[in-house]
């Protein structure tokens, strides 16, 4: 194998120097059908639209890439456009970044949510590529193994001949999105989630891996639309159960996750004794029960978070720091607004959980002004802690100190007495229950105050769409047009009364992507959760005019990468003044200066290799520099697969 200009491997030689078949890497049943174009051949309808695929995909330039996907966006079903992206990403991987860059508010809908949660439904329907590492229960023990024979095949190396890894993105496919258990069909979501830390991040591609944990999959009866995943023929992992037992909090949770021969502990002993200490490892989408005892046990002996507790937190503050913004444009201190209100999360799920915490814990909200429910109602807890309305430890630490004395089974009640001034739906099972009656009364409440009167925040943050809470529409119409909306899957721009309103989509993207580029980039030794309140802050102060006049609660997606710069940025200059940077980016002197620490961090993002390209209209394609507004890009010749 070669090195291009960029230092990575290029399969120029690959035909004549073949490589062995992956063992330990792949799912268990692509390694029994002997390997990856073995399994894609098994199934007809597998092999067709692979054939299909690649004769769609044929485009040199990202103005033809564009032109070819869009052919399938224009159906108005992006799963076509998704299987689109993923044989592009195989064939060229400096054309398809580019492609994404160059109309990601488009395309990182079709890449990630809310497109992917369809995906991995289907993934087992769908062909399969080289990139992806699977590490399966049955393997216990071989695990390092296995990642080094994943490395060798698809990671660069440094020169002293290690692996170069800066980031793992990992999940056991419990929770996807709003889907329940899809066990290793969630592979869709690492892949996702690594496309865009190199969009709106600037990692390298080519120096992360996403992975799954293929510990079993619950049946059917495990996923929220009933569907037959395990037990498929063509299902391309474990086809077992899970092995589960009651912990000490009285939680369900998957037994192999914990104790000496935690499967967890063996995946990140293995890939910081491959690819070093500064190797980020980030959770992702794991049932709550597991997701906070893992993030509990791990945080301070690896560089770690868990995207769904605190990414999700991070952005929802950033949101309603935002629609504090919307309100008053010239406030210099969103956090102190932030303390006056009144919080009413709808769901005790990893994202709801870790947004109070979040308000309470680093915003200074005080606890009495925040309120989380669950199938019972508020969540409550005795003096003593033996009473109460909680199903687990994390619920109990947002527990209101007394039970309510209303019924508070119902949202609309809860809103009367509780009186909140932002409302914030993470439930993922129940859509729509944002009602008529729950908006109206979002808006009866602010109506009836005689001072400090503001106007509704409502979000619906459940994933996919089919979820969600509320559309922006309803919200709107409910409303009168007085609420402040946002949302976790992207609803279209809105007229309201004559003005158009773009509802702002409350992702992890604008979160994420940047606290782990700048982690990794200072070699932080932790992640502690101040730096996820510093994060919410950069995003909420990248809120431009524009935003503020469409009532977007986030920046728009086509700053993306400007705006994770600026999270990135924060959690340097974070982790600096902790003392928690193993690297240091600027001069000792300069650690302050956030324009030098982002200027340096600007240095590192990776772009694909461009050159000028006359588009259509004749436009002359824009510099390199250029890819930090996501604006177009043509790639080099020749074209840079993934190996």
């Amino acid at each position: 194998y070669q090195r291009n200009l960029m230092g990575i491997h290029t399969s120029t030689d690959r035909e004549t120097s073949p490589m062995a078949e992956r063992t330990l890497s792949l799912p268990k049943a692509v390694v029994a059908a002997g390997g990856i174009d073995k399994w894609n051949a098994s199934f007809a309808s597998i092999a067709l639209l692979k054939r299909t695929m690649e004769a769609a995909c044929t485009a040199t330039t990202v103005g033809e890439a564009l032109a070819e996907v869009k052919a399938f966006t224009a159906l108005g079903h992006n799963l076509y456009a998704y299987l689109y992206l993923r044989a592009l990403a195989s064939k060229s991987r400096d054309l398809y970044y580019g492609m994404l860059a160059a109309e990601p508010s488009l395309l990182l809908p079709v890449a990630y949510t809310p497109t992917v949660g369809e995906a991995c439904q289907k993934f087992h329907l769908l062909p399969q590529y080289e990139r992806g590492a699977t590490l399966s229960l049955s393997d216990r023990g071989h695990f390092k193994a296995a990642l080094e024979e994943y490395a060798e095949r698809m990671l660069p190396k440094r020169d002293d001949g290690s692996y170069d890894c800066e980031c793992i993105v990992f999940s056991d496919g419990g929770r996807i999105l709003g889907l329940g258990d899809l066990g290793a069909c969630g592979m869709g979501i690492p892949s996702g989630k690594l496309d865009l830390y190199t969009v709106c991040g600037g990692f390298n591609p080519s120096k992360t891996i996403p992975l799954m944990l293929d510990v079993g999959c619950t049946d059917a009866s495990g996923n929220t639309d009933k569907l037959t995943i395990r037990d498929h023929p063509q299902y391309l992992g474990l086809k077992q159960e899970r092995l589960k037992h009651t912990s000490a909090a009285g939680t369900e949770v998957n037994s192999c996750f914990y104790g000496p021969e935690s499967v967890v502990a063996e995946l990140m002993s293995a890939a910081t004794e491959l690819f070093g200490k500064g190797c980020l490892l980030q959770f992702e989408d794991f049932n709550s029960n597991d997701a906070f005892p893992l993030l509990a046990e791990h945080r301070e002996r690896y560089l770690t978070y868990n995207d769904d507790i605190q990414g999700t937190a991070a952005v929802a503050v950033a949101a309603v720091l935002g629609g504090i913004k919307i309100q008053k444009p010239q406030s210099t201190d969103l956090i102190g607004e932030a303390r006056k209100m009144t919080f009413l999360f709808h769901g005790a799920g990893s994202a709801n959980l870790g947004g109070a915490l979040l308000l309470r814990d680093e915003g200074g909200v005080p606890a009495s002004q925040i309120f989380v429910t669950n199938s019972r109602g508020i969540i409550w807890a005795s003096e003593d802690g033996k009473e109460g309305t909680f199903r687990n430890n994390e619920q109990k630490a947002v527990a209101q100190k007394a039970a309510p004395s209303f019924d508070s089974k119902s949202l609309v009640d809860v809103i009367k007495h509780v009186k909140p001034d932002v409302l914030i739906g993470a439930v993922g099972r129940v859509p729509n229950c944002f009602d008529r009656a729950v908006v109206e009364e979002m808006v009866a409440v602010q109506q009836a105050k005689t001072a400090e009167r503001r106007r509704p925040i409502v979000f619906a943050l459940s994933n996919p769409k089919s979820q969600a809470e509320c559309t922006a529409a309803d919200c709107y119409a409910f409303s009168a047009g007085e609420a402040i909306f946002g949302s976790g899957t992207r609803f279209g721009a809105v007229e309201v009364d004559g003005k158009m309103r773009e509802p702002g989509q409350v992702n992890n993207f604008f979160i994420f992507p940047g606290m782990s580029f700048g982690a990794m980039s200072c070699q932080a030794r932790t992640i502690p959760d101040a730096f996820f309140m510093l994060a919410a802050e950069a995003v909420a102060n990248s809120l431009d005019a524009h935003d503020i006049d469409l009532e977007s609660v986030v920046p728009s997606v086509g700053h993306i990468r400007d705006v994770n710069l600026n999270v990135a940025t924060a959690a340097v200059m974070a982790a600096e003044a902790r003392g928690l940077a193993g690297k240091h980016l600027v001069a000792q002197a300069d650690v302050k200066d956030a324009a030098k620490v982002k200027a340096a961090l600007a240095a590192l993002m990776w772009a694909p290799s461009v050159a000028e390209a006359k588009e259509p209209n004749g436009h002359v394609g824009v510099e390199l520099s250029d890819f930090g507004h996501c604006g177009n890009l043509e790639p080099q010749s020749p074209l840079t697969p993934f190996r």
